[in-house]
């Protein structure tokens, strides 16, 4: 076996009284796609940070191409040869990718720009990465896919030998997945290190070489990829066994909550109709693009619609009006918790809270013990892990996030819960949780409409399956009816429905 590119040995790194990382360890060598796993605040993005130069550690050692790795600089780190490419790339959308490819660092001929050799060598790593892009074309407009390649572009023009990719999948679509795989082979074979984290371990299995598991800020097993199984890597990463991911309660369906006809937004979607009803979850499937999310928005108030109608137990609703859906008992989850569902810097209690801010006034003051206690209140009942409630919501794990997005809403005793995309970016136990919490929820007569782009997750779940394609719903499928060949097709219009 090659000698290790990197070591890191017996990691610390404490925020305040959380201690984010406790003797971790990561060994990586050359030629090596390597996962990293571990739930969300297991301390694998403070060890990815200290790696970026973003964080110091406390106390341990870092060694990079047998030297001593200077932390808690990104530019050093850059220049010792480490690149993160993370989930949502940082492009400046008016430069051209030749531009973007080596911003901040222009080649110098004659004392000016060289443009064309700027142009060429883009040009040659997008041809080395296998991928047909205009090097002279700007990063407006392009995809998460493309902006991730550019990215990578620019890694490897820096001579990164150690190429670490953050949660890259999960914005992508299975055609966009196959082609950064391709580009995460190529590198591997060219001799780089390749460290892959995500939440998907059919993911993982299918790609990476090794796999390193953390928890709880330590890092408890390295192994093989070809020696594991799904089931031991989940009980590694949890501490436990999860042996129901989909925990489906019985439940009593009741009256129609939700019900929309023939609801139409030009260029999006057209002809909706369907009902969900008290203690139902009804699953909205379909390829990303098919008009799911917009039909949730729509529902919501947050976009308005050219025709059709909506209402909540038999009482219209108003189109293009939020605060309508959310005093009729409608709540949203949205896909995006971190420029959506959150105010970043605000705190976690804030956060939990802001739904109920009418309730939690004296006059024209604001309640700050009330607003702490409903905060707390919910929080507790999802198992939130925190160090202070007043801290920013920001310095919660992925995880911990979504729960404080569900808090907020749960706060407001809806009648109909919408969810979209309720476990993106979370890892194995923290999903579990949130199915068994929505499963809760249903079984008391809550109606959930739920938009899922994880097909075990939309079968698991759900009593009614709609699926949507370019904007329509083209099949409704009973839970009996409801497996992946039927959801598939009708997604992708393999057969004629």
């Amino acid at each position: 076996m090659e000698s290790a590119v990197l070591s890191v040995e017996g990691a610390a790194k404490n925020f305040g009284g959380v201690k984010a990382l406790v003797r971790a360890g990561l060994t990586l060598f050359p030629h090596e796609i390597h996962a990293l796993l571990g739930e969300n605040g297991a301390g694998k993005s403070t060890l990815l940070k200290t790696l970026a130069g973003v964080h110091s550690l406390d106390a341990g050692t870092i060694t990079l191409n047998g030297k001593t790795f200077e932390q808690g600089s990104t530019r050093l780190a850059r220049e010792q040869g480490i690149a993160v490419i993370y989930q949502e790339p940082n492009l400046f959308p008016d430069l051209t990718l030749a531009e973007n490819v080596f911003a901040g660092r222009q080649p110098v001929k004659n004392g000016s720009v060289d443009w064309k050799f700027m142009e060429s060598e883009s040009r040659q790593l997008f041809s080395q990465l296998g991928v047909a892009l205009n090097p002279l074309s700007r990063a407006r407009g392009l995809s998460i896919a493309d902006q991730q390649i550019v990215e990578i572009a620019k890694a490897i023009s820096t001579k990164a030998n150690v190429i670490v990719m953050d949660e890259p999948t999960a914005a992508l679509s299975s055609k966009e997945v196959e082609r950064l795989f391709t580009v995460a082979r190529n590198l591997r074979n060219q001799g780089c290190a390749v460290v892959f984290v995500s939440h998907r371990l059919d993911e993982v299995f299918a790609l990476c070489d090794r796999i390193t598991i953390m928890r709880d800020g330590s890092t408890v097993s390295t192994a093989l990829t070809s020696e594991l199984s799904e089931p031991e890597v989940i009980r590694a990463m949890v501490g436990r066994d999860v042996s129901d991911l989909f925990p489906k309660l019985e439940t009593t369906v009741g009256e129609v909550v939700l019900a929309v006809n023939n609801l139409a937004r030009a260029g999006q979607f057209e002809d909706i109709s369907f009902t969900v009803r008290a203690g139902e979850i009804v699953a909205l499937a379909g390829l990303v693009g098919s008009g799911r999310s917009e039909v949730a928005r729509a529902i919501f108030g947050v976009d308005s619609y050219d025709a059709g109608s909506i209402s909540l137990n038999g009482i219209a609703l108003k189109a293009g009006s939020p605060l309508e859906a959310m005093s009729a008992g409608i709540a949203l989850v949205p896909e995006d918790r971190r420029q959506q569902g959150l105010f970043m810097p605000t705190s976690i209690a804030k956060n939990a809270a802001i739904t109920m801010l009418s309730s939690l006034r004296k006059g024209f003051i604001l309640r700050a013990s009330a607003e702490r206690k409903i905060a707390d209140e919910w929080t507790k009942i999802l198992q939130t892990k925190y160090a202070s409630i007043d801290d920013p919501v920001e310095r919660l794990s992925g995880g911990n996030q979504q729960k404080v997005v569900l808090a907020k809403w749960l706060a407001t005793n809806p009648r109909l819960l919408i969810v979209d995309e309720p476990t993106r970016g979370i890892d194995v136990g923290t999903k579990s949780e949130v199915h068994k919490l929505l499963s809760q929820k249903a079984q008391e007569g809550l109606a959930i409409l739920m938009i899922s782009s994880e097909l075990p997750e939309v079968l698991g779940m759900a009593d009614r399956v709609l699926v949507m394609r370019e904007g329509h719903i083209v099949r409704e499928l009973s839970r009996s009816e409801a497996n992946s060949e039927n959801v598939i097709s009708a997604a992708t219009g393999a057969v004629n429905i």
